[in-house]
């Protein structure tokens, strides 16, 4: 998960390997960096200056094969299944300060296996 240590100019540059150049500057004077990523879906892609819906709609899958989950969404009903490992472990991941800084997967695999 090598994205997660991205910094603004490293999802720049993979803004740009995706075709849209033309929002690098959206991602790079918002601070969008690997652990901001986390958060990007078609619900907040907006709040940077992209409202094209069909590029937020790709942007957005994009994210997600990046990040290797197929949830759309940290935020869910109750209703809906269980995420799965990984969306949890980049939710905890995408927090600031040292624990998350330390957080490594496996140690969080071995946290929840336990509870």
């Amino acid at each position: 998960m090598a994205f997660l240590y991205w910094q603004c100019k490293d999802v720049a540059n993979w803004i740009e390997s995706l075709g849209y150049s033309h929002y690098t500057a959206c991602f790079t004077e918002n601070g969008i960096t690997g652990r901001k990523l986390i958060h990007i879906n078609c619900r907040n892609l907006p709040k940077l200056g992209i409202t094209d819906f069909e590029d937020m709609k790709v942007i957005s899958a994009h994210v997600r094969e990046l990040l290797g989950i197929s949830e759309p969404l940290w935020h869910r009903s109750l209703a809906d299944f269980p995420r799965d490992d990984t969306g949890l472990f980049l939710e905890k991941k995408s927090r600031s300060g040292e624990r998350a800084d330390a957080l490594t997967e496996a140690h969080f695999l071995r946290e929840i296996k336990k509870c």
